[in-house]
C-alpha cells in the first residue's frame, strides 16, 4: 500500500512538472511573435480569428468574444489585415461560432466580402492547420487573447507555418478562472500533439450546420 501511495505521489509530481515545463516552453518560444501594440504589428494580408462562444453559460456577454471582435475590426480598419478567416466550432444547428463572429464584425463595420468562415475549427490545432491546408495560407496573423495566442503560435511554428499574433484586450482578473486553468492543461496537450500524437485535422469539410 505504501508503495502504491509513493508511486501515485511521484506520478502526480511528474505530471505537475510536465505541465509547468510545457507552459513555460510554449510561452518562452512564442513571446517574440505575439504583439500587443498595433503600431508595432507587421501587416499581413490574412488574419485567423480563433473562435469562442458569443455568450457565457449564464447567457451574459462573453468578453473574450467581444474583445476579439473589436481587435479584429480595429486591425482591419488600421490596414494591418485585408482578409479575415473566422474559425470556430459549429457542431450543432444551435451553436455556430463563425457565424456569430461574422455578425459581430458586420455590426462593427467590416465588409462581408473580406470574411471567410471556417466551420470545422473545432480545436485550435484544427483552426491553425486548416488555415494552411484548406485555405492555402502560410503567412497570417492570429487574433485571440494573449494566453491563447501562445499555444496557437506554438502549433503553427511547429507545423512550418509563418504566423504572428495580436493580443486582443484581456478580460478582468478573475473573470474566468476555468478558462485559464483549461489553457494551462491545453498547452501540454499541444506539445504532445505536435511532437508525439500527431492528430489528423479534418481537411475536407467546411459545411455549416444550418439553424432551423
Amino acid at each position: 500500500m505504501k508503495k502504491l501511495i509513493k508511486a501515485a505521489i511521484i506520478l502526480a509530481f511528474a505530471c505537475l512538472v510536465f505541465i509547468l515545463l510545457c507552459n513555460f516552453w510554449i510561452v518562452y518560444n512564442t513571446r517574440q511573435y505575439n504583439y500587443f501594440s498595433i503600431e508595432s504589428l507587421p501587416s499581413n494580408d490574412v488574419a485567423l480569428v480563433l473562435g469562442t462562444s458569443r455568450n457565457t453559460e449564464r447567457g451574459k456577454e462573453n468578453l473574450f468574444f467581444r474583445y476579439r471582435m473589436e481587435a479584429t475590426a480595429r486591425l482591419f480598419k488600421e490596414g494591418k489585415i485585408k482578409y479575415i478567416i473566422l474559425s470556430g466550432n459549429n457542431d450543432s444547428q444551435y451553436y455556430n461560432e463563425p457565424l456569430d463572429m461574422k455578425r459581430a464584425l458586420l455590426n462593427l463595420g467590416i465588409p462581408e466580402n473580406v470574411m471567410t468562415l471556417d466551420y470545422a475549427g473545432f480545436r485550435t490545432f484544427d483552426s491553425v492547420v486548416r488555415c494552411r491546408e484548406v485555405f492555402n495560407q502560410n503567412n497570417f496573423t492570429i487574433i485571440s487573447q494573449n494566453f491563447h495566442n501562445a499555444r496557437a503560435l506554438y502549433i503553427a511554428h511547429n507545423e512550418g507555418i509563418n504566423a504572428i499574433s495580436f493580443a486582443a484586450q484581456d478580460v478582468p482578473d478573475g473573470y474566468s478562472l476555468r478558462t485559464l486553468i483549461r489553457e494551462y492543461l491545453a498547452r501540454p496537450k499541444a506539445v504532445l500533439d505536435v511532437h508525439l500524437l500527431r492528430p489528423t485535422a479534418d481537411l475536407t469539410s467546411n459545411i455549416e450546420i444550418k439553424r432551423k
